[in-house]
């Protein structure tokens, strides 16, 4: 199928030519014809399979050539900084050739510009709740005349304690209008919201929320806590990852193994909530770039960093719930390339790697002769829920706790020298 056969009109079809876009993604393909329709939806797809084009081109479909009072009429609502202006960035490229206005709201920044967007007048807003919620309040943005919503990353706007300014938002947009929910993940507790806010929805799920691209070779590292710093650096250099996106737990984790890297002598750069737009900006730009050899990021900022052809993805510490993981893992992969995904796992994150199995049906393979390898594994934590195990490589466990620092310490010597 190529998008001519989704009945686009042709300002879209021509700026889809010109980016180089043929053939729709599977998620764009049952989405797009839904939302033309005008009913709700819920779709589910993993990161990378288009969804921020499977809802921007029916949205400009709907809004060109329509006549009618000034105002407000699709407003997309997002989680992130990052995540809103890559939206906005999509928005401008597709809609090209329309002349439907749009313009990005999110805090961290002055609100100077955004506010003469909105005065000049526009028919899309992408917005992350806090910054739209506080122009609302000083009646500098009016959504009366509103009439298609989008919760793009629902699962993680609704999780990040945005739920409050969500349900101000609903109270102040017309109860007619049409609500698409867009979302990598959708827990159950999720649904049952989204349900409550979506009219007769129809759900589209592309892919299932516990598979993993079959274009991401991934592995396991069974390390102790101290050395993975160790570890890490001995990855990127043993390996020569030229680009790197390593994902952390906590804000504070993010900037000490960033740091940690550039006091080896690797260039890193850390991005988080703490930071300043400004500063979470030159990060992105600088790593897209290759600039900057290494990022290191939380799952909430990671939400909005798509980098074309991303190799490799370290998962420094496993997150809490095995769907952050089929995220995190998709940021590479993506768009038909491979891509490499490595993940270590302490003492303390045995569990959460048992889910992550448990969620897979599979057992991630397990690297069994690297440098700091946990004293007594990987035999004894790497059995998935029905008790399989998956290894790679050969070799024995090489000693205690007391030689795996001595390792660490040999490691760290050789790399000041």
């Amino acid at each position: 199928m190529s998008f001519n056969d989704l009945n686009l009109i042709e300002p879209i079809n021509r700026a889809l030519r010109e980016q180089g876009y043929e053939q729709p993604t599977p998620i764009q393909v049952q989405a797009i014809p839904v939302v033309l329709e005008g009913k709700d939806l819920l779709g589910c797809a993993q990161t990378g399979t288009g969804k921020t084009a499977a809802f921007s081109i029916p949205i400009l479909q709907h809004l060109y050539g329509k006549g009618g009072a000034k105002g407000v009429k699709a407003l997309i609502l997002t989680p992130t900084r990052e995540l809103a202006v890559q939206i906005g960035e999509s928005i401008a490229a597709i809609g090209k050739f329309t002349k439907l206005r749009h313009t990005v709201i999110f805090g961290g920044v002055s609100q100077f510009h955004q506010v003469n967007d909105l005065r000049r007048g526009v028919d899309i807003v992408v917005a992350t709740p806090g910054r739209l919620l506080d122009l609302m309040n000083q009646g500098l943005i009016s959504l009366a005349r509103l009439e298609i919503l989008v919760f793009d990353e629902a699962d993680r706007m609704l999780d990040m304690g945005f739920i409050h300014d969500i349900k101000r938002i609903l109270t102040r947009v017309p109860s007619e209008r049409q609500t698409l929910f867009f979302s990598a993940t959708m827990p159950t507790e999720i649904q049952s919201l989204a349900f409550s806010i979506l009219q007769n929805p129809v759900r589209v799920e592309v892919t299932p929320v516990s598979s993993t691209s079959e274009n991401v070779s991934q592995a396991v590292y069974f390390v102790e806590k101290p050395d993975k710093k160790a570890l890490l650096q001995h990855l990127i250099r043993e390996k020569e990852m030229p680009h790197v996106l390593v994902f952390t737990r906590t804000k504070h984790g993010a900037d000490r193994v960033a740091n940690d890297l550039v006091k080896s002598g690797i260039s890193a750069e850390a991005i988080h909530g703490n930071k300043s737009q400004g500063a979470r900006q030159r990060a992105l730009s600088n790593f897209k770039s290759r600039s900057t050899r290494v990022l290191v990021a939380t799952d909430i900022a990671a939400r909005g960093i798509d980098v074309s052809e991303l190799p490799f993805v370290i998962n420094y510490e496993l997150p809490d719930t095995p769907e952050t993981y089929v995220h995190r893992i998709g940021r590479t992969g993506r768009a038909g390339a491979t891509g490499t995904a490595f993940s270590f796992c302490g003492a303390d994150e045995r569990e959460m790697l048992r889910d992550i199995n448990r969620l897979a049906k599979k057992a991630i393979p397990v690297v069994e002769n690297h440098p700091f390898l946990t004293a007594g594994m990987p035999a004894a934590a790497q059995s998935n829920s029905s008790g399989t195990t998956s290894r790679t490589s050969t070799g024995q466990n090489n000693g205690n706790g007391s030689n795996r620092r001595q390792k660490s310490r040999r490691f760290f010597k050789a790399k000041a020298r």
